[in-house]
């Protein structure tokens, strides 16, 4: 961690990042027939990138993976392109 990161008084505030998998776009009749076990198609394959957002603010792009041992099965995000945050979220 840089000096200047470590010396803020908000480094340690915890904050919510959003990971974006995909849109789904179905029409309002559509939407009101959803059930349990409907298959809601989105906009993305199983392979592509997946974004993190602060806010509306894009951040990052990684890929989903999966943690290893004690957390086995638990998602986690690969960071492939991380936007600079120097100048603030």
């Amino acid at each position: 961690m840089d000096e200047l990161a470590s010396s803020s008084p908000f480094a340690q505030v915890p904050i919510e990042i959003t990971i974006s998998v995909g849109r789904a776009r179905p029409r309002v009749q559509d939407l009101l027939r959803l059930g349990k076990d409907t298959v809601l198609p989105l906009d993305r394959r199983v392979d592509d990138p997946v974004e993190l957002y602060v806010g509306d603010r894009l951040i990052a792009r990684g890929e989903l993976t999966e943690m290893e041992g004690d957390r086995a099965g638990q998602l986690a995000v690969r960071l492939t392109e991380v936007a600079n945050l120097k100048s603030g979220l």
